[in-house]
């Protein structure tokens, strides 16, 4: 048997305040959790942030293990917000919807709803965040229960105050033990923001060095024109997609998930004015917009916000030499495609032949292929009676060029198929 050196010499007693081997390991624990961070953009906080400070409830969403909990705690300690965790799913009913009391007379009374314990802290503090964690392991009867708190911020018979904020996180279900899809109802309270591990961060942090995200500050000055932007955003796409108003998805996952309601649109034009207010990039809007009607309709939405500040054609056809066109290509053919519609719609010689000036100014300040199109059209919206401008000669060679160009490639393309 191995003999055992002993702690101290016989007969001599043990020092009590030298360090026992748990306390040197702790030293080694204490040097590695010693960081230093260094500020980084970080889209995926912003976007929290924004969502955060709009008063909507916030679904982090993202496979087990890559930073949901971090990211929530960084953005507590940024906000110098008090942080409350609940595991949804270690709760009954009860615990969300409130103990019932039976009280002296219950027949006058009525029997209370007694609220937990940390509903009575949050009321105390008066603000806060409230994180319930682990959402898609919550059975559906703690989801039901968790309706109106979420919603009206009521746990049985206490209200909330409004600077308490709520955040949830949830994993994938096949990534979460005994996981369950969310119920409609739930997850079409949510904005749901798909919360991703960054590796350049990851290998950073693990070296010592932790990024510190820099919060996004609203502009007041841009208040009344946020709000403005916002509600063309929405009322612009919803007047000519109405089917997007209520899209109940059909397939059961997806119902979990963001899908467009009346309730998520709203949630959709606060999000678009807090973003505007802040100066977020497209990026973060991209991913508030998509988080809260999803992905289809958020992507038609972000698509019709490009348009909005577009020049109106009007004004481009009643000074042509001083129209500014946009740089994006999409964009300028969306230009130049209206103000073709603009002629169509109310053909004169005059408007027909500034289209045409628009069209030489669009060719010398940009691809000259996007012309082709559009003057093609415009050809066709001649009155007999109509003088062709000098100006079609300076666009006449490009089209030409590019349609001969065009049956070059065609053949190319018909020959090496054979």
């Amino acid at each position: 048997m191995p003999s055992r050196t002993p702690l101290a010499p016989v007969g001599l007693v043990a020092d009590p305040f030298a360090p026992t081997a748990l306390d040197i390991a702790d030293a080694l624990t204490a040097l590695l959790l010693t960081t230093t961070t260094e500020p980084r953009p970080d889209a995926q906080l912003e976007a929290l942030t924004l969502a955060v400070a709009a008063d909507l409830p916030v679904l982090l969403c993202g496979e087990p293990g890559i930073g949901k909990t971090a990211g929530l705690t960084q953005l507590a300690d940024s906000l110098d917000l008090p942080l409350t965790t609940v595991i949804a799913s270690v709760h009954e009913p009860s615990d969300f919807s409130g103990l019932p009391v039976v009280g002296d007379d219950p027949a006058v009374q009525g029997i209370a709803m007694a609220p937990p314990d940390w509903a009575v802290r949050l009321v105390r503090e008066g603000r806060g965040l409230l994180f319930l964690d682990e959402l898609s392991t919550a059975p559906p009867a703690v989801q039901a229960a968790l309706l109106r708190l979420v919603l009206e911020r009521r746990v049985g018979s206490l209200q909330l105050p409004p600077g308490i904020r709520i955040v949830a996180a949830a994993n994938p279900r096949a990534s979460a033990a005994d996981g369950w899809e969310l119920s409609p109802p739930l997850a079409n309270r949510f904005v749901h923001l798909q919360w991703v591990h960054d590796h350049e961060v990851v290998l950073r942090g693990l070296g010592g060095t932790w990024p510190r995200a820099t919060l996004p500050v609203l502009d007041p000055e841009r208040f009344a024109d946020a709000v403005g932007f916002a509600r063309r955003a929405v009322r612009g796409l919803l007047s000519v997609r109405p089917e997007l108003v209520h899209r109940l998805p059909a397939d059961e996952s997806r119902r979990g998930g963001a899908w467009p309601s009346p309730r998520s649109w709203e949630s959709t034009l606060r999000l678009i004015a807090f973003a505007t207010a802040a100066g977020s990039g497209r990026e973060v809007l991209s991913m508030l917009v998509r988080g809260a009607v999803g992905d289809g309709p958020g992507l038609e939405l972000l698509a019709s916000l490009d348009r909005l500040d577009l020049p109106d054609p009007e004004t481009l056809l009643a000074d042509p030499a001083a129209a500014e066109l946009p740089e994006r290509g999409d964009l300028r053919q969306a230009v130049l495609d209206g103000v073709v519609a603009a002629v169509r719609n109310r053909p004169t010689h005059d408007r027909w032949d500034a289209a045409w000036a628009l069209l030489v100014r669009a060719m010398e300040t940009g691809a000259p292929d996007l012309v082709v199109v559009p003057a093609t059209t415009l050809a066709s919206l001649r009155r007999e009676d109509w003088d062709v401008p000098q100006s079609v000669d300076r666009l006449a060679g490009a089209v030409a060029l590019l349609r001969r160009a065009d049956r070059a490639a065609a053949r190319t393309v018909t020959g090496g198929s054979r």
